[in-house]
């Protein structure tokens, strides 16, 4: 190397085109250095400090220099471009780009040049302008982009990046931040592996693992491999595999090669008979129970000295599945007072009789996970094992096989477990809500499963910011969902096109003066900030409906904006039987200045046979249970949330029909949604809120003392049933959804126990 490039992992926004033009060039050495104030480079006994000098003095010194005139347009091009803010304007640069590469393979010239470099790092740093550019809209830029960032040495300057900022966390003791680095990886031989159970379905745990696994795997330029761990018939289905492949579609995930540890069956026995006969496994005879307890007293089993003899013919009619057979088990000869218990002679074999859903009747005798997957880790050439630090007191076991058998050695590289505040993952747990009718099934928007959490409305792209921010973290906490609905707001709100419902329940007519006497139609756009998302038609009357809610809070003389619209003057308003308002009389006001109002509101034009609205159900959800964290003695069923479902029936304007299923959405004022489709019962088109992140749309809905009261949903696509509202002395105008709690004190009056010398005075509301 003639040079020495420095820079920090921590530079904002990091000087991507020096770094990656430095080792394509192999002109300079990246040298990481977190004191570094800027990025600088000493070369050939001069030292350059800003970024587009450092670009051209590289791309000199490795032959790539040009002097076409367009060169240095590009140069102030990548100055420019991470600086736009406005979305138009960065389209517009991005559709000029897109439109130079339509015949081209590079910026200038036949080869890549100091321009290439240049403007691939001004993108490369900018995370708004990525976004943009995984819309497609840009196929000639992406491709050119997709093109540089596939290059070897772009690829070995990231992994230097990730490297060094993995370094500087370990050095900091910074475990959740994301810096994250395997031992001894080598680019192109990374190998790990995601491993199953075909027993259920995935949930935001099992997304985790599956991520980081993805994510070293395609860092490293390796591969990433799909393993079933199908040792235990008793609970595992073809079904479930299917299903499983499916959830990890949707979280964009797909590996290299998909097997399965049934297809190593014939290996792991015969290299169970090979600790047999070394001495380091024997049968074991003992009860359950029993051996439990010796395991836990550290007392060893009574056939533990038995001959290898003995031991391989118990094997023997274990692997045929005679009577006597089932009785034995094989242990491994490991330890028996070892105070880590996971290393006391751990069962590596059991029998069990039923039919496997791939093998058939031809085994009897099943290796257990302990056993198997660093076995088939090794065979697989997998490099390195991921796994969950709940695991951490069996990493010795773990290196034990491998050591015991001879076999390639396997890194081990763990992380702590997922878990999040009412939140249950125990697929036992899980199993009880689904068979009860608390949930319609497994992809159940209040499931914490990979189709539930998708229904509901979360991105792969926050869900993978989510997962990769915890980093090497080892603490085991439960986690808010706050963070994770931030971030998936961050993606979805610059995208989502903006539509308005009303809902039905106490809805108003407001009748306005200087409204279009025939209803008219404007095309708006669906979202004001974005014109990419596209246009939409809004209706236009003189008799319109705004929400209960709205019109209780709208005062006589007042004036109002309507949005997108324009300002109108409450004049009267008329209050029906129950008190609720049922009709307002306004006059519309034009010339009003909306930013003087402190009234927003949405509306829709009354629905007409040319201009109908369409009946929607906008769907709400409360956690499972009510108690943030169960405590190891919990018993879950006691801290089932009475009513988890919370409809609200509503109109929305028509321009929702043309929706897909899947589409996100947002209704101004109410919140994002997620369009689930038409209800076949109903027949009306449902959404599914999608929580912001803030307090309110995350915080639980039930009481603090809540207990399972409610029962069970009826059946499959019926919403739960609000409760009739309780007469109170004093009613509130507007129905709450909430369902009815017990005050705290009851319902008598409240006797202070202290005497006062305060005269008495009559309770206003007392008739």
């Amino acid at each position: 190397m003639a040079g020495t490039l420095t820079v920090s992992t921590s530079a904002n926004p990091f000087p991507w085109a020096a770094a990656v033009i430095a080792t394509y060039t192999q002109k300079a050495e990246l040298n990481f250095d977190e004191s570094a104030s800027g990025v600088s480079l000493d070369l050939e006994g001069s030292k350059i400090t800003d970024e587009a000098e450092i670009v051209q003095a590289l791309a000199k010194a490795g032959g790539l220099a040009d002097e076409s005139v367009k060169t240095q347009a590009y140069f102030e091009l990548a100055k420019t471009l991470p600086k736009l803010t406005a979305v138009p304007d960065i389209i517009a640069a991005l559709d000029s780009l897109d439109d130079h590469l339509a015949f081209r393979t590079f910026l200038v010239g036949h080869d890549l040049s100091a321009a290439d470099f240049a403007l691939w790092g001004a993108i490369k740093g900018s995370v708004k302008i990525i976004g943009l550019l995984k819309n497609n809209r840009h196929i000639h830029l992406s491709r050119w982009y997709s093109f540089i960032e596939s290059l070897e040495s772009t690829q070995a300057a990231q992994a230097s990046f990730v490297e060094a900022k993995s370094h500087k966390a370990r050095s900091n003791k910074t475990a959740a931040s994301f810096a994250l680095g395997l031992e001894n990886a080598k680019m192109g031989e990374v190998v790990t592996r995601f491993p199953p159970e075909p027993s259920g379905y995935l949930h935001i745990g099992h997304a985790k693992a599956a991520m980081l696994n993805q994510y070293f795997a395609k860092m490293y330029k390796g591969k990433l491999l799909i393993r079933f761990d199908d040792t235990n018939p008793t609970k595992e289905r073809t079904e479930f595999e299917e299903t499983i492949l499916e959830d990890l579609a949707l979280l964009d995930i797909h590996g290299d090669a998909v097997t399965h540890t049934s297809d190593y069956f014939d290996k792991l026995y015969d290299l169970a008979v090979q600790l047999i006969k070394s001495g380091k496994a024997y049968a074991d005879d003992t009860e359950q129970t029993e051996m439990r307890q010796q395991r836990f007293d550290g007392v060893p089993s009574r056939h533990r000295d038995d001959s290898v003899e003995d031991n391989l013919a118990h094997f023997e009619e274990m692997r045929k599945g005679t009577e006597e057979g089932v009785r034995w088990c094989i242990r491994a000869k490991i330890s028996v007072d070892n105070p880590n218990k996971a290393l006391r002679d751990p069962v590596i074999y059991r029998c069990n009789l039923l039919t496997h859903h791939r093998t058939g009747d031809k085994w009897k005798i099943y290796p257990t996970y302990d056993f198997a997957c660093p076995v088939v880790d090794s065979i697989e050439g997998v490099t390195h094992a991921l796994r969950t630090n709940e695991y951490r007191d069996r990493n010795p076991q773990y290196h034990w096989m491998i050591e015991a058998l001879g076999l390639r050695t396997v890194h081990i590289w763990d992380f702590s477990r997922l878990n999040f505040v009412y939140t249950l993952l125990s697929k036992r747990k899980l199993h009880w809500f689904v068979d009860h009718g608390y949930v319609r099934g497994w992809d159940d928007p209040r499931m914490p499963t990979v189709r539930g959490i998708r229904r509901r409305g979360l991105t792969v792209e926050a869900l993978r910011q989510f997962m990769l921010a915890q980093g090497p973290s080892q603490a085991i906490v439960s986690l808010e969902w706050d963070t994770l609905w931030t971030l998936n707001k961050k993606i979805i709100d610059p995208i989502a096109p903006r539509f308005w419902a009303i809902s039905k329940e106490g809805i108003v007519t407001v009748n306005i003066k200087g409204g279009p006497a025939d209803p008219e139609v404007k095309t708006m756009p669906k979202h004001k900030k974005n014109p990419e998302v596209g246009e939409k038609k809004t209706v236009f009357a003189s008799t319109v409906f705004v929400e209960q809610e709205d019109a209780v809070s709208f005062e006589d003389n007042e004036e109002i904006t309507l949005m997108d619209w324009g300002n109108a003057i409450i004049r009267q308003k008329a209050t029906g039987a129950s008190g609720k308002i049922t009709s307002i009389e306004a006059d519309l006001h034009l010339e009003g200045d909306f930013r003087k109002t402190k009234k927003k509101v949405t509306w829709l034009s009354a629905l007409t046979t040319s201009y109908p609205l369409i009946d929607v159900t906008l769907l709400d959800y409360d956690y499972l249970i009510t108690k943030k964290k169960l405590e190891e003695n919990d018993e879950f069923e006691q801290f089932v949330t009475p009513q988890t479902e919370f409809p609200d029936e509503a109109y929305a304007d028509a321009n929702v029909a043309d929706l897909k299923k899947g589409d996100i959405i947002q209704f101004e004022r109410k919140g994002y949604y997620i369009f689930d489709g038409k209800n076949v019962e109903t027949g009306k088109l449902e959404f599914i809120h999608i929580p912001d992140g803030r307090a309110a749309s995350i915080a639980s809905k039930a009481g603090a003392d809540a207990k399972a009261s409610a029962a069970p949903v009826a059946a499959a696509g019926q919403a739960d049933k609000k409760p009739a509202s309780s007469k109170t002395d004093i009613e509130t105008p507007v129905d709450t959804k909430m369902y009815k709690m017990q005050k705290i004190y009851g319902e008598e009056p409240v006797a202070t126990p202290v005497e006062t010398k305060m005269y008495a005075m009559k309770n206003v509301y007392d008739s």
